[in-house]
């Protein structure tokens, strides 16, 4: 690419008659500014306008491989004898594709001398538009051409030697980043330099017919930088590069090696916390208007994380292709440096991490197609107590296409509180998701959780995780499992059958039930289905059908008083928030068994009618009840209707026959004959459940009147 100089038309003084010839060769734009001054410079020594107080001339064009000024004016005055004179030059505009750069309206003013050695110097403000002065000087010597801009403590130099004219070095000093936006945008136009500064050595070469190229060391301090859509962002990123790129026609290569030390990332989802140790980094990219190649990638975090590998990038930024191959001596720091955004999607961001981990994956189109992952000795807990694992082994292996086996297992671990046991899953991928190779089983409070299939759909595309499986509970201690949720103590197993469960959406649905053997009877769990099992707040729905339960075990546990008799009850549409219930439909009523019978002490009758806002009628004055260990009933029953922390209450009938608005709980038989009665019907939630912990606890004191 050859310049095209049109020094028409040179005003007034300057004239063709001199003889003055611009260079032909081609020269970057430094050095035709340079070029600029050195004309009236040399002026001054030309007998024909040696008397002339000023000098002016006006460039329609100047192009060079670097840059393309227009309608540039330059006028020189300098009184007759006088040391100096002063140069003014205007640019109406000046243009750098290659490096980005796009100024309009530039002005400088500067005195111009001439040195002892012979060197020509200018330095005065220089201005764009309307925008604040900085300080730009230039010197010209025989064999070297200097020139330097300065705001603050912010400095940029730039020198160029006659012995080697394609090259030119730049030097920057504290430099705000902002500065160095148009460069960035040639690499990644969708990037945006938010904050910090830098220090460099550049060299930019501009050869006649090769590529431009920027080369050399460079030190970030306080980086921050975003992408227009937020998917790529770094903030207090402080790092030393060498940096080498090249801007050819057809394609953009990049190459960085150094290290980053201390600051954050967030790219393609991933949330990167830099340590204040180094981290050796090293990145080559090829771009063509086809998105980039990235053919090396290395990340060096000491025994924390190793990688190796290549990947592509679409023009829009996602990730294309990946192939990797990372390695971890010690997983402890991995979850906070790398995983928590990703972990927090699902309410694990403080999960816990500890071993040895080496894996390789590869992706292509955006879709996942490998994973073969080796772990040794992994610990993997959630803090707040919701599951962990111990001394898991193995391989995980994942393929799109062919089938591949793997194996892993586990030492032990907690779940909800919950300690279960060893156990070895024998696994299969083929075609995109993983499953089990044959039925396994997981010990777990004094009996077992057998899984009969397990198959698990990692997301690819636009399809998000799924997953299915059947389970078999086998007689689980619910004396065991009460405990660890802080329950009282039941007595009793639990088992059932879950011949299909499925997880999509971030919500599963479980087919079948579960039976509960608990108090002498049976409690049918239904329709049982979570969201968010993973992830904040979790959220359980199911249905529960209470069967012939002995009430006298029921309150004995409880330490509600002693009432005995047989219970029925249905809890429909109950709704648990992060373990809370928020909603249900609960009805509770006894039966009459033959041969069973049925009592009511006076502490049970005082704790219902302190729980839930009673009173009790009976044939005797109220004040004499304290006289009677218990009494007979002929049938208890109530109900609650949960909705937005409020319980509509009723009892026996739907609340007939109690009189004056109010519902009967306890409806007394012989004597004395005791009635307990219920006016208020709708009692708040909370206020009901802090009392029912008192009672639990013996520290709800009942009045007698």
């Amino acid at each position: 690419m050859s310049p095209r100089i049109l020094p028409k038309p040179i005003a007034r003084t300057v004239s063709e008659r001199h003889g003055f010839e611009w260079p032909a060769s081609e020269r970057p734009v430094w050095r035709w500014l340079v070029r600029v001054c050195l004309l009236f410079a040399m002026l001054m020594a030309i007998p024909p306008i040696a008397q002339a107080r000023t000098a002016t001339a006006t460039i329609q064009r100047i192009g060079t491989g670097l840059a393309t000024l227009e309608r540039v004016q330059v006028r020189l005055a300098w009184p007759k004898d006088a040391p100096s004179g002063h140069l003014q030059l205007r640019v109406g505009h000046l243009v750098a594709p290659s490096l980005g750069y796009d100024f309009r309206d530039l002005d400088w003013r500067c005195p111009l001398t001439r040195t002892a050695d012979g060197a020509w110097r200018c330095e005065g403000d220089l201005r764009a538009g309307r925008g604040p002065a900085l300080r730009f000087g230039i010197d010209l010597g025989v064999a070297h051409t200097d020139a330097w801009l300065v705001r603050g403590e912010s400095r940029i130099d730039v020198r160029r030697q006659a012995a080697a004219p394609d090259d030119t070095r730049i030097d920057l000093t504290r430099v705000p980043l902002a500065w160095t936006q148009a460069l960035l945008a040639q690499a990644w136009s969708d990037a945006r330099l938010t904050r910090g500064q830098g220090d460099a050595r550049l060299v930019v070469s501009a050869p006649a017919n090769g590529p431009v190229r920027v080369a050399g060391p460079m030190t970030l301090r306080g980086t921050g930088l975003e992408t227009a859509d937020a998917s790529i962002a770094a903030e207090n990123l402080g790092g030393r590069f060498a940096l080498d790129m090249r801007f050819a026609d057809a394609s953009t290569r990049i190459d960085i090696d150094g290290t980053l030390q201390g600051g954050e990332l967030l790219a393609a989802g991933t949330y990167v916390a830099l340590p204040s140790t180094p981290v050796g980094l090293h990145v080559s990219a090829v771009g063509d208007g086809g998105g980039w190649r990235l053919p090396t990638l290395r990340w060096r975090d000491g025994t924390a994380l190793q990688v190796d590998g290549s990947a592509g990038i679409a023009p829009d930024g996602s990730l294309r292709t990946l192939a990797i191959a990372l390695d971890s001596a010690d997983l402890s720091p991995v979850a906070e440096r790398y995983l928590s955004a990703w972990l927090g999607r699902f309410g694990l961001g403080r999960l816990q991490l500890g071993g040895r981990l080496g894996a390789r994956l590869a992706l292509d189109a955006g879709a996942l197609r490998s994973v073969d992952a080796h772990f040794d000795d992994v610990a993997v807990v959630e803090p707040g107590g919701r599951f962990g694992f111990q001394g898991v082994e193995g391989n995980l292996r994942f393929s799109a296409d062919a089938a591949v086996d793997g194996l892993i297992g586990w030492r032990g671990g907690r779940l909800y509180g919950l300690d279960f046991g060893a156990v070895a899953l024998p696994l299969r991928s083929a075609e995109g998701a993983i499953a089990l190779r044959e039925p396994a089983s997981v010990p777990l409070a004094g009996g077992a959780l057998r899984f009969e299939r397990f198959r698990l759909q990692p997301p690819i595309g636009e399809r998000p995780t799924q997953a299915a499986f059947a389970l078999t509970v086998d007689d689980l201690d619910l004396g065991t499992i009460a405990g660890s949720l802080g329950l009282p103590a039941f007595r009793g197993t639990l088992a059932g059958r879950i011949p299909d469960a499925r997880y999509a959406d971030d919500r599963l649905v479980f087919e079948g039930g579960l039976d509960m053997d608990v108090f002498d009877g049976r409690v049918n769990v239904s329709s049982l289905a979570m969201e968010r099992p993973f992830g904040v707040a979790p959220t359980l729905s199911t249905d529960l059908t209470l069967d012939d339960l002995d009430l006298l075990a029921v309150t004995e546990v409880f330490d509600f008083g002693s009432i005995s008799g047989r219970l029925d009850g249905r809890v429909r549409d109950l709704r648990l928030v992060d373990w809370t219930a928020t909603a249900f439909d609960a009805e509770l009523h006894t039966v009459p068994r033959r041969g069973v019978k049925q009592r009511i002490s006076q502490r049970a009758v005082q704790n219902i009618s302190s729980v839930g806002d009673a009173s009790f009628v009976t044939s005797l004055q109220g004040q004499l009840i304290g006289l009677f260990d218990d009494f007979g009933y002929r049938r208890i029953g109530i109900a609650c209707r949960l909705r937005n922390q409020v319980c509509e209450m009723s009892g026996l009938d739907g609340g007939s026959g109690s009189g004056a608005g109010g519902f009967t709980i306890v409806q007394g038989s012989g004597v004395p004959r005791l009635n307990v009665v219920g006016f208020n019907r709708r009692v708040d939630w909370p206020t009901l459940v802090e009392r029912l912990q008192a009672v639990g606890s013996g520290d709800l004191k009942p009045v007698v009147e």
